[in-house]
């Protein structure tokens, strides 16, 4: 009996309108669907009329599962992958489950759909023919912050998902490792009711988070410009490395090893570093 395929399934980011005649076609086809969270996916499956047996997959059984799902596939059965919401393997669980079955001979096929994080850069007006996803930044402020410094420098434009509870301090630690002017967009609730879509600079969209409290409500896609020039990488470069050394050594003698280090202007990194 040949092998079935595992189908990678993407469903809406909140419209359900957005469901493709593909995907509910597959999703009717299948034997089963490993969803991220059941309840939640059974309700999108209830909406369509799908009534297929759901199986649990999430990151901490994902390994265990992972020969599970292979061995049904190997057994002839063609299965679906979704997440609670959009493309699966964005910031979901998954991936070992495709390396398990790509590594058995088995088929693994796209039904492509939704993604928060493309359909953000796609109405940001940022450069786009470029662009680096980081997906949710640390939840601990000290591993945020210094993940952020250390894509200061970085030239393609930068997409983050964040949650309600941390966007505030996020966009405040944005600013901080990017600088106040750099240019940014905030996606809220894409293609939900109380979708909002701001640009601005990253000083503006923090103010502007801090002012209303709609704005700190539902799911949020980050899309920030990246480091215009060469100066400006070579700057922000000097200020992560500034950060560093600055843990260990006084303010200016951070400053003038960075400078060294780094190229940057050494009296541009002691003011903007913090001199004190």
């Amino acid at each position: 009996m040949p092998a079935g395929t595992l189908f990678i399934v993407a469903t809406p980011i909140g419209n359900l309108a957005d469901l493709s005649p593909r995907a509910l076609e597959t999703l009717r086809s299948v034997a089963a669907i490993c969803a991220e969270d059941t309840r939640h996916s059974g309700q999108l499956l209830s909406h369509f009329g799908v009534d297929k047996p759901l199986l649990a997959l999430h990151e901490h059984n994902e390994d265990a599962l992972a020969q599970r799902i292979v061995s049904r596939l190997l057994a002839g059965e063609s299965l679906a992958l979704v997440s609670d919401a959009g493309t699966p393997l964005v910031s979901d669980p998954g991936y070992r489950v495709v390396r398990a079955a790509r590594a058995a001979g088995v088929k693994v096929s796209p039904v492509p759909g939704a993604c928060a994080a493309i359909a953000a850069l796609s109405v940001a007006g940022l450069p786009s023919d470029r662009f680096a996803f980081e997906g949710f930044l640390p939840a601990k402020a000290a591993a945020r912050r210094e993940r952020l410094q250390r894509l200061a420098g970085e030239t393609r434009t930068l997409v983050f998902y964040e949650s309600s509870h941390r966007i505030a301090e996020s966009l405040a630690d944005m600013r901080a490792a990017f600088g106040d002017d750099r240019p940014a967009v905030l996606a809220r609730e894409l293609t939900k009711l109380f979708e909002t879509v701001l640009d601005g600079t990253l000083a503006g969209l923090h103010a502007r988070v801090e002012a209303d409290d709609n704005q700190r409500k539902g799911e949020f896609v980050v899309v920030v410009q990246g480091a215009g020039d060469d100066a400006e990488a070579q700057l922000a470069e000097g200020l992560r490395v500034h950060a560093i050394l600055g843990q260990h050594l006084p303010p200016s003698t951070a400053a003038k090893l960075a400078a060294e280090i780094t190229g940057a202007p050494r009296k541009a990194l002691y003011a903007r570093g913090g001199s004190g």
